[in-house]
């Protein structure tokens, strides 16, 4: 009884709060707020091309991150890890999720590729989810015809989803699993992908740089990455934590750490340094009363974000090449 209380009361105040947290705009021009260069890391050795006004590429060589996996975030869902398709357990709200998550990829990619095939609208589009889990988001993309590769650190996670999708003819051929990292998969990946998906999952990662390094680089030029997450304010912690995880036990205690919430102002910015721009931020909010999801003009707690990969910029020869024949050498042509 007291805590369905609690729960009508938390709800109240998420309702109001929708009123005084406005939406947060992807405003691109952002970039004077760039990031200091000592704090960058990147993937594997990975270098990000940043071409100056007189035509000269510059080569900003970041710290080697040594993985974007936190082994404590590990160890919590390896314990969850045969729990994914329980629809009234941990992770009922990720599937729930699936209602909103699912139609804002699909209609984002649909608005750059346009219908590839009636029934299954992402035909011929490769998608990445990083940090599948179970293939709770996997699975529902693969549906809509798109070829996913759900990758998961969690080996026991991976092995579960293998096993539910087995079941289903119609993903045998488009949905497959490997358990490993981003960065392990960003050394190895040449095809290149037309969508990264991120859903809950870069508030569990040890680096953000690392991840947005990697992601740029698995991504094909203009490909697009989604993400979902949570906001770091005071009431992500009141609702996400205190609320989600020891009163209503939505999900299971000390799954979220706030440090390493994120703002979408902030993201958006980490995201731009590293050759992406911001196309949408939507503000989400889960009502523990009905268990549903729905959009919302707050991001207060939890938002969806959907960045585009901007075109690669000249290789260096490419750049003094062009540069041959200018009146003044080494201002090179714009590219867009």
């Amino acid at each position: 009884m007291y805590s369905k209380k609690l729960a009508r009361l938390a709800f109240g105040l998420l309702a109001e709060s929708t009123f005084k947290y406005p939406l947060t705009r992807s405003v691109s021009s952002r970039l004077n707020a760039v990031r200091s260069l000592c704090s960058w890391t990147v993937c594997l050795h990975h270098r990000q091309r940043n071409q100056l006004s007189n035509g000269l590429t510059r080569l900003n060589v970041r710290t080697v991150s040594q993985s974007t996996l936190d082994p404590a975030e590990v160890r919590k869902f390896q314990a969850m890890a045969s729990k994914w398709w329980d629809l009234q357990g941990e992770f009922a709200a990720l599937h729930s999720m699936n209602d909103l998550r699912v139609p804002f990829i699909r209609d984002n990619l649909l608005n750059v590729h346009g219908i590839q095939q009636l029934g299954k609208p992402l035909a011929g589009l490769r998608i990445l989810d990083v940090g599948c889990g179970g293939g709770v988001l996997s699975e529902p993309l693969g549906r809509l015809g798109a070829d996913v590769l759900g990758i998961d650190p969690v080996e026991d996670s991976v092995r579960t989803a293998e096993l539910h999708s087995s079941y289903d003819p119609d993903l045998r051929e488009r949905v497959r699993y490997q358990a490993c990292t981003l960065e392990e998969l960003a050394e190895e990946e040449v095809e290149g992908f037309h969508a990264v998906v991120a859903s809950e999952v870069v508030e569990h990662l040890a680096d953000l740089d690392a991840f947005a390094s990697c992601c740029q680089q698995v991504l094909k030029p203009g490909g697009s990455l989604f993400i979902t997450t949570l906001n770091k304010t005071n009431l992500s912690y009141v609702f996400g934590i205190l609320a989600a995880e020891q009163l209503l036990r939505i999900v299971p205690s000390g799954t979220h750490d706030w440090e390493k919430f994120v703002s979408p102002e902030d993201l958006e910015r980490l995201l731009e340094s590293f050759g992406f721009y911001v196309e949408a931020i939507r503000g989400m909010m889960y009502n523990p009363l009905t268990g549903a999801w729905s959009w919302q003009k707050s991001t207060a707690i939890n938002y969806a974000l959907h960045a585009v990969k901007r075109k690669e910029e000249p290789q260096p020869d490419r750049v003094w090449a062009e540069s041959d024949n200018q009146d003044e050498p080494g201002r090179a042509t714009s590219y867009s």
